[in-house]
C-alpha cells in the first residue's frame, strides 16, 4: 500500500505538470443522464447507413511488377466524422495518410506474408484531448502539452522496438516521447501466418480514451498462393472486415465518456467499464448492407472498450468459422452463435443462398458486463443488417467454398513446456462503496520487475486463474497461445483469500481447488490465438508458443532487446488501471 500511496503522489505531481503544460480534456460538455444518452442513441433509425468499405492502403510495393517491401506514413489527426445520417457529426481522432483521407475506423493496411513492411506512425493531433482522462492511473503525461500515441499492431509478430510498448508514446511532432521510445518507423516482417489483425493506439493509462475516441483499424495479412486453393470467399465485394465498436453520444454528436468515477474520492474519472447505447459496425451506426444470394467472408473485430458481442443471424444462418485472431483453423466449424470478446477476431463465412428471408439482422446477446451483467437491451441487441436478394437471383458465378480442410501449424502439445506459471486476476474494491478501485495481475503493478521471462523458441505452460466476477480476455504480445484445460475452483472464497494474502497458487493448494467442473474449450476457438476468454471463478490452462507457430522456429529477429513486450487484460478501463504486466525476453 505504501507502495501505491507514493505512486499515487508521484501522479499528481505528474499531472499537475500536465495541465499547466496544456495536456487536459476539451471544455465539459453539460451534465447528461444515462436516460438522455440513451434517448439520443433510440432517436437514431437503425439500418438507414450503407455500411462503409474502409480505404485500403498497400502495405507493399508493385512497382517492379511483383510485391516488394515499402514504407508507409500514417498520421493522427481530428476531425469530424459522421456516425449517422441523423447524428450531428462528431469530432474524433482518427487514422490516414492524410488529414483529408483520415478515417474511423483507420484504413485497412493489406499486407502480404514474407513481404517486409515499415510504418512510420505520426502524431498531428491537438494539445486538448477531446475525451476525459484520469491522472490517478498510471499515465502518459507530458512537460510539454500534447496527447500522447503510441501504435501496437495486436496480433503482429514482430521486434520489441515496433510494438508499441505503452512507454514509448509520443507527441505532435515527436516533441516529447516516453522512456522506452526507440524509434519513430516500425518494422512489420509479416512472417506470420495470413489472418487479420488491427492496429490501435497503446499509450499508457490513455488506451481506453484514444481508442474511444477513433485511434484503431484493420490490418489484413495475405498470401495469395497458399490462400488460393482453399478458394474462400474473395474480392473487395465479398471478402469484408466488420469493425464493432459501441459509443453512447451527446444530442450534438459529440462521444460521451464518463467524467465521474465510480469512487470519486479515489479516481475521479475511471470507471471499471465502458458501454455504449449505440453500436457502430466500420464507423456507422447500426448499418445495413445490400448482399447477393453467394458466401461472404466477414473478418470480425471487436473494438470496443468492454463489451462482448454473442452475435447470431435473425434468419437463423451459421457461421462458418474458419479463422480466429491471425489464425486458421484446422477445419471449419459450424455455429449458429459466435462469442467475440473484447479485441478478439473471428473469421467466418456466411451463406446468404440459403436465406429464407429477404433481411437477416445480425443481433447481439451478451450480457455485459460478461457473462453475469444486464441482458442487451433493443439498442445495443442489435448490430447490423443484411438485405438479401430476392430468391429468383441466386448468383450462379459464385465459385467460392467453405472448404473441408485449411491450414495446420505446429502442434499444440504442452508436453514439451519448459515452465510452467501460475498468473491471477485480481480485483481490488473499495471499502467504503464495495466498487473497484484497480486491477492486478500476480498482486503486481505494470511498474514492478518482470516476472514472465521466457526464452525465444520455448514453450510455457499458463495457468490463468481468474479471482474476479468478469470474464477477461488476456492478451500476450508476440507470443500465440491456446486453451487446453477450464477448470472451475471449488471452495472459491477460501482459495481467494489466501491467494489476496500471499499470492501463491501453489502455497494455496492449487492442486486440491482447480478440481470443479470442467468446460470444454469451444471447437472454433481450438487454434492459436493471441487473445484467450479467461472465465470468472475458473482456471484455465494455456500452452504459450514464444517461437513461429508456422515452422516451430524461433523468431527472425531479436526478442530479447528492450524495452521487452507485455500482456493485459483488454477490456481497455482494466488494462489501463492496471491489468497489465511486462514480458521480457532473455537470452
Amino acid at each position: 500500500m505504501a507502495a501505491r500511496a507514493e505512486l499515487a503522489a508521484l501522479l499528481l505531481v505528474a499531472v499537475a505538470v500536465g495541465v499547466a503544460a496544456g495536456f487536459r480534456p476539451g471544455p465539459p460538455p453539460p451534465p447528461v443522464s444515462e436516460d438522455t444518452l440513451e434517448k439520443v442513441a433510440a432517436s437514431l433509425e437503425m439500418y438507414v447507413d450503407l455500411l462503409p468499405q474502409m480505404p485500403k492502403v498497400l502495405g507493399y510495393s508493385l512497382k517492379s511488377g511483383h510485391p516488394t517491401p515499402t514504407h508507409l506514413t500514417i498520421g493522427m489527426y481530428q476531425k469530424k466524422w459522421k456516425f449517422h445520417r441523423d447524428l450531428p457529426a462528431t469530432t474524433v481522432f482518427v487514422f490516414g495518410p492524410s488529414a483529408e483521407s483520415a478515417t474511423f475506423p483507420g484504413p485497412t493496411i493489406e499486407a502480404l506474408q514474407g513481404v517486409p513492411l515499415w510504418v512510420t506512425w505520426e502524431n498531428h493531433l491537438p494539445d486538448r484531448h477531446i475525451l476525459p482522462w484520469d491522472p490517478t492511473v498510471p499515465t502518459a503525461i507530458p512537460r510539454s502539452g500534447g496527447v500522447p500515441t503510441v501504435v501496437h499492431l495486436h496480433g503482429g509478430v514482430h521486434p520489441p522496438q515496433s510494438d508499441g510498448h505503452a512507454l514509448a508514446w509520443f507527441t505532435a511532432g515527436f516533441r516529447e516521447r516516453g522512456r522506452a521510445w526507440t524509434t519513430p518507423t516500425y518494422a512489420y516482417p509479416n512472417a506470420q501466418s495470413p489472418g487479420v489483425l488491427w492496429y490501435h493506439d497503446h499509450a499508457l493509462g490513455l488506451t481506453r480514451a484514444n481508442l474511444l475516441a477513433g485511434l484503431l483499424g484493420a490490418y489484413v495479412l495475405r498470401n495469395p498462393a497458399l490462400e488460393a486453393p482453399l478458394r474462400l470467399p474473395s474480392g473487395d465485394a465479398f471478402d469484408r472486415v466488420l469493425i464493432l465498436a459501441d459509443r453512447s453520444f451527446y444530442a450534438d454528436g459529440s462521444i460521451f465518456m464518463n467524467r465521474t468515477g465510480d469512487n470519486p474520492g479515489v479516481h475521479p474519472e475511471w470507471q471499471p467499464e465502458y458501454f455504449g447505447d449505440a453500436v457502430t459496425v466500420n464507423g456507422k451506426a447500426w448499418p445495413f448492407l445490400p448482399v447477393a444470394r453467394r458466401r461472404y467472408r466477414f473478418r470480425v473485430i471487436n473494438t470496443s472498450n468492454a463489451r462482448f458481442f454473442n452475435l447470431s443471424l435473425s434468419n437463423g444462418l451459421p457461421f462458418h468459422v474458419v479463422g480466429s485472431d491471425t489464425s486458421y483453423l484446422p477445419r471449419p466449424v459450424a455455429v449458429p452463435h459466435l462469442l467475440v470478446a473484447v479485441s478478439e477476431t473471428f473469421d467466418v463465412v456466411v451463406d446468404f443462398s440459403a436465406s429464407a428471408t429477404p433481411e437477416a439482422e445480425l443481433l447481439n446477446t451478451a450480457p455485459y458486463p460478461f457473462p453475469d451483467g444486464d441482458a442487451p437491451d433493443r439498442l445495443n441487441g442489435k448490430v447490423m443488417k443484411f438485405v438479401v436478394e430476392p430468391p429468383e437471383k441466386v448468383c450462379d458465378d459464385d465459385h467460392s467454398r467453405v472448404p473441408a480442410r485449411l491450414l495446420d501449424y505446429v502442434k499444440v502439445g504442452g508436453e514439451e513446456a519448459v515452465q510452467r506459471r501460475y498468473i491471477g486476476l485480481y480485483e481490488y474494491e473499495d471499502k467504503a462503496t464495495g466498487n473497484p478501485t484497480h486491477l492486478y495481475i500476480n498482486g503486481k503493478r505494470m511498474e514492478d520487475p518482470a516476472t514472465e521471462t521466457p526464452r525465444p523458441g520455448t514453450t510455457e505452460v499458463w495457468e490463468v486463474i481468474n479471482l474476479t466476477e468478469d470474464n477477461h480476455p488476456l492478451h500476450l504480445h508476440l507470443a500465440t497461445f491456446q486453451a487446453v484445460r477450464v477448470r472451475g475452483i471449488v471452495g472459491l472464497e477460501e482459495f481467494k483469500r489466501c491467494m489476496e494474502t500471499l499470492y501463491d497458487a501453489v502455497r494455496c493448494g492449487v492442486g486440491r481447488h482447480a478440481v470443479g467442473e470442467e468446460v470444454a474449450v469451444p471447437e472454433h476457438e481450438r487454434t492459436w490465438k493471441n487473445v484467450v476468454k479467461m472465465p470468472p471463478g475458473f482456471m484455465t490452462t494455456v500452452v504459450v508458443k514464444f517461437l513461429m507457430v508456422e515452422t516451430g522456429r524461433s523468431y527472425p529477429f531479436d526478442a530479447t532487446a528492450e524495452p521487452g513486450y507485455v500482456y493485459h487484460c483488454h477490456i481497455l478501463d482494466h488494462e489501463d488501471n492496471a491489468m497489465t504486466r511486462p514480458l521480457k525476453l532473455i537470452k
